[in-house]
């Protein structure tokens, strides 16, 4: 089984790597990598222009990432947690994972397993996406990654069973938040916790 060290190494070296996330298995690069970006959305399948999450394990990772969000106290008091959330993207970071949207950016700050918040603190803040072929289940297991996938990915690292349900995606560009895909944590409940954070900020 691949160690820490060795995903952190295939990382730097620019390969992709496969990581339990809290929510499914998850496809990862460097987020800062364009070259790595682009050969995990080949491995994946994905279209250049679908835009994939940039995922930190703490948020003051994220935020060194994206100094930008340091004014969203309401937004990432959601976080860490089970979200995507899609923020204004005013400086265009990160082009080459915002696919045909680069006014906007995805960021997750999941609550990662022990071995996986240890490789992206090492490493730095990464481009996830779900492990599986595109429109195919979300893996709730390594051995349920498609094979073409761990065979091209760099490394992999095996969490056991992690809940097998995407995160909730929420886009907060607008003027109200607005459920682009429900997952973990139902669509109602977000908007309680978001409408509580802008209240107590």
């Amino acid at each position: 089984m691949t160690t820490i060290d060795a995903a952190v190494a295939a990382l730097g070296q620019g390969r992709p790597a496969v990581l339990p996330f809290d929510t499914v298995y998850g496809l990862v690069a460097l987020a800062e990598d364009e070259g790595a970006v682009r050969t995990m959305y080949e491995l994946k399948g994905r279209v250049p222009t679908q835009p994939s999450a940039l995922v930190a394990a703490t948020v003051r990772q994220l935020l060194d990432a994206v100094p930008e969000l340091e004014g969203e106290a309401a937004v990432l008091a959601l976080l860490p947690g089970p979200y995507t959330l899609i923020l204004r993207n005013p400086a265009h970071r990160f082009p080459w994972l915002t696919g045909d949207s680069p006014s906007a950016i995805g960021v997750r700050v999941p609550d990662l397993p022990p071995a996986t918040a240890r490789v992206v603190e090492r490493a730095g803040v990464v481009v996830a996406t779900s492990a599986n072929d595109p429109g195919g289940p979300d893996p709730a297991t390594l051995d349920e990654v498609p094979a073409r996938i761990r065979s091209g990915a760099g490394a992999e690292l095996d969490g056991g069973r992690v809940p097998g349900t995407p995160s909730t995606v929420v886009d907060l560009t607008g003027e109200e938040p607005r459920i682009v895909r429900a997952g973990a944590v139902p669509a109602q409940d977000v908007l309680r916790r978001l409408g509580s954070a802008v209240r107590s900020s």
